[in-house]
């Protein structure tokens, strides 16, 4: 039997990278997950890829969870198929469409912090008040929101998602203190993995990339499912009835004195 046996997870952005790794994790021990993905092909992908590897029931849903009406949509046709939505992780994040460039504060544009605060904060938002009646009737549920370690430490050049993903800490706590009566459990983890946008990253500027993995203790990125995922199994989990309201860096110790991340090297 899986720590999840009978439950069911939402997992936004499980297309790929930390939520791909998060969704098998738990579907690995028994969850069934909904894989809500904006890109529909990575999505079922991925759900096939978790039926194929874990037996687990698994379903892709194209959402674009800057859309309200969808995400309500998302948290409905989940509990149409699965009966329950027990797990919420808030993983989604993508940067503007049209490519906006890394800037310094001044430069910074309302379209921007708009754009950061739908997808980064408001997204999580409404998924939170959409699944909180089952949770609350039910009196049980998990609620993981995926926030940053640019946040924590005011990395430079992005601080439109630096500030969404410090107001989804505080969404996050808040919550967690309103809904502890109603044993819901509202944690957040600041992950620092090996995905595929990192790879991307060491790619283009190596030598950042490099003097970055020199200041982690561990001296390496985390694995989207045997790292990140791992915490997040234990915080959707029986285990977890206790906590809540807290900040997990799940980083390999890059939190403790920071990691410089500059983008474009400056």
């Amino acid at each position: 039997m899986g720590r999840l046996d009978g439950r069911v997870a939402i997992v936004t952005g499980a297309g790929a990278g930390i939520g791909k790794g998060i969704a098998r994790r738990l579907a690995a021990e028994g969850a069934s997950v909904v894989i809500a993905e904006y890109h529909a092909e990575s999505g079922h992908a991925a759900a096939a890829a978790i039926e194929r590897d874990f037996g687990a029931r698994a379903q892709a849903l194209q959402v674009d969870v800057c859309d309200k009406a969808q995400v309500e949509r998302m948290v409905r046709s989940t509990i149409d198929a699965f009966g329950s939505a027990d797990i919420l992780v808030n993983n989604a994040w993508a940067r503007r469409p049209d490519g906006a460039p890394f800037g310094g504060v001044e430069a910074k544009t309302d379209a921007d912090f708009d754009h950061a605060f739908r997808i980064g904060y408001m997204a999580a938002l409404w998924a939170m008040q959409a699944v909180f009646p089952l949770m609350h009737e039910r009196n049980w549920g998990r609620i993981i929101n995926i926030a940053s370690l640019n946040g924590v430490n005011a990395h430079p050049y992005t601080v439109d998602y630096n500030a969404a993903k410090e107001a989804l800490r505080a969404l996050t706590r808040t919550a967690a203190r309103e809904w502890a009566r109603h044993q819901i459990c509202c944690n957040i983890i600041c992950p620092a993995a090996a995905t595929e946008a990192y790879q991307a990253f060491a790619t283009a500027q190596p030598d950042n990339a490099a003097e970055m993995l020199k200041l982690n203790p561990m001296g390496r990125m985390g694995d989207p499912e045997t790292d990140i995922g791992s915490v997040a199994l234990f915080l959707a989990s029986e285990d977890c009835r206790y906590v809540t309201g807290n900040t997990l860096f799940v980083d390999g110790g890059s939190h403790i004195n920071g990691v410089p991340w500059l983008a474009g090297g400056a």
